[in-house]
C-alpha cells in the first residue's frame, strides 16, 4: 500500500524530470503516473473492498451547487472577476465528496464564507478519507466537481473570492 506523501513525491519527481510514465507496484497495489500530454491519467489500482459509502448515480440526483452561475453574480459578472479568483485544486487523484456522509450536508455550498483552515470537501483515495481545507480566507462562488465524480491530481474544485 501506498502512503500519500509518497504518491505527492513520486507525482512531483515524475513532474520535474523527463520521464513521461512510471508505474510501480507493491503489495498487490499498482501505482501509474502518466505526465499531461501523452496522457493526463493517473490511476491507483488497489485491491477491490466494499466501499464506505455509495453514491448514487448523479444524473438521478441533481446538485443545486453546481450552477452556470456562480453565486450572486452573473455569467457576465464572474469572468469580470474570474482572474482574481482562487482555485483551490485536487492535491491527488480520487473521489470528491461534498460532505462527510451521504446524509449530512456539504461542508461548503455557493456563497459559504470559508477561512484559510475551513474544510471544504473530503478526497477519497485508496480507501483513505483526505479532508481538504480552503488554504485561503474567502467566499465560494462556484464549486466545480460533483458529489462522487472522480477528480484527477490538480483539477480544479472550487472557485473562491478572496477578502
Amino acid at each position: 500500500m501506498f502512503k500519500l506523501s509518497e504518491i505527492k513525491e513520486l507525482i512531483k519527481l515524475v513532474d520535474e524530470t523527463s520521464v513521461h510514465e512510471l508505474e510501480i507496484e507493491n503489495e498487490g497495489t499498482r501505482l501509474l503516473i502518466r505526465k499531461p500530454g501523452k496522457s493526463e491519467i493517473v490511476t491507483v489500482q488497489a485491491p477491490v473492498t466494499a466501499p464506505a459509502y455509495t453514491v448514487a448515480p448523479q444524473a438521478a440526483i441533481p446538485n443545486p451547487q453546481v450552477q452556470s452561475d456562480v453565486g450572486h453574480a452573473t455569467a457576465g459578472e464572474t469572468k469580470e472577476y474570474a482572474s482574481n479568483l482562487h482555485k483551490i485544486v485536487s492535491p491527488m487523484v480520487g473521489t470528491f465528496y461534498s460532505s462527510s456522509s451521504p446524509d449530512a450536508a456539504p461542508y461548503v455550498s455557493i456563497g459559504s464564507k470559508v477561512g484559510d483552515k475551513t474544510t471544504v470537501c473530503i478526497i477519497e483515495a485508496m480507501k483513505l478519507m483526505n479532508e481538504l481545507e480552503a488554504e485561503v480566507k474567502g467566499e465560494i462562488v462556484e464549486i466545480l466537481a460533483e458529489n462522487g465524480q472522480l477528480v484527477e491530481y490538480g483539477q480544479p474544485l472550487f472557485l473562491v473570492k478572496p477578502e
